[in-house]
């Protein structure tokens, strides 16, 4: 049976506390029997863009970028997905009306929040049905190619946003500092860090490794099952599982981060989408990260443990799976 659900409203805050080292994050909903990823089951995804413009930036111009943010996602190879621009609508952003709409509106309340994804589920399968977008009039927008100082980059935050809705969480591959009033990111590996870069700034128009890891373990290509590997395993602390540890894999010879989380209390940890090749695998706990930006407010997560490097490397196959790998962590 399906019925709305405003399961997430997510957001690229401008004051957030970030851990450095983090990786994608599928975004999931509980059935009755097991948790389920949100996924769009049917291509291409019809959307419509609302016909109101903002200071800056006409909805024509909304609608060239919001086009170009969508073709990000579509050109990974190793992923299959597809959207289809619509037309104009009069209709807002919300969720709930049947159509997936993209646009302007003015949130004042929410003068930290740049945009914010919700959705519409089939509760039973996590299938997505609809998915809406809104962007904060509170801030000030741009679409010039190079970016406008003061202003925030349309098409940047339309790729982080439309990473959430194909499914995606957020990432904190990143670095931030404290600076007066909040942090200011002094660099990502993820167009889903949940911080946005300074006004001006156009670094998230490109996906990183992460990204690409993360949409190809949503909509794997048949030939991304021959062309990528995975490691999955276990985080243990005294013998027992270590829920909410996240693990990350390097991988060397391209410098890339990769990783995910133990998602249940046996610390049992997949990382998908890995390009083969020898990889180093780290450990560490989300101590200084708002949790609230990853995890249902349920999901019990276990901080009391050293950052740990594995003993020893992992080399990921082509096309299969590295198993059973278990890191082990201690106490703080």
């Amino acid at each position: 049976m399906r019925r709305s659900v405003f399961a997430f409203a997510f957001a690229i805050l401008l004051v957030w506390a970030a851990s450095p080292l983090l990786a994608y994050l599928k975004l999931g909903t509980t059935t009755q029997t097991r948790t389920v990823n949100l996924r769009w089951n049917a291509f291409p995804i019809r959307y419509f863009i609302t016909d109101r413009g903002a200071p800056q930036v006409t909805s024509m111009q909304f609608q060239s970028a919001a086009s170009r943010a969508f073709a990000t996602w579509h050109a990974v190879e190793t992923a299959e997905t597809s959207s289809e621009f619509v037309g104009f609508t009069r209709a807002n952003p919300v969720t709930g009306d049947g159509m997936t709409v993209l646009g302007f509106t003015s949130r004042p309340d929410l003068d930290r929040v740049l945009a914010a994804t919700n959705f519409r589920l089939d509760t039973s399968t996590g299938e997505i049905v609809e998915s809406d977008i809104f962007f904060n009039t509170a801030t000030s927008w741009a679409v010039d190619p190079a970016g406008v100082t003061g202003r925030h980059d349309l098409e940047s935050i339309a790729v982080h946003e439309i990473g959430h809705l194909l499914g995606l969480s957020h990432s904190a591959v990143g670095e931030t500092e404290v600076i007066p009033g909040g942090r200011r990111v002094l660099g990502a590996e993820s167009v889903m860090f949940p911080i946005a870069f300074a006004p001006g700034t156009i670094h998230d128009r490109s996906l990183k490794a992460d990204d690409v890891a993360g949409i190809t373990d949503i909509y794997p290509t048949t030939s991304s099952h021959r062309s990528r590997g995975s490691i999955s395993g276990r985080v243990t602390k005294n013998g027992n599982g270590v829920q909410g540890a996240h693990v990350v894999a390097f991988n060397p010879a391209a410098g890339t981060l990769v990783g995910g989380f133990a998602l249940n209390e046996s610390g049992a940890f997949t990382i998908a989408g890995l390009e083969p090749g020898i990889h180093l695998l780290r450990v560490e706990p989300l101590d200084d990260g708002d949790l609230d930006s990853f995890f249902d407010s349920t999901f019990v997560v276990d901080l009391d443990f050293r950052v740990r490097f594995h003993d020893q490397v992992v080399v990921v196959p082509a096309g299969g799976g590295v198993r059973d790998v278990e890191i082990r962590v201690t106490p703080k």
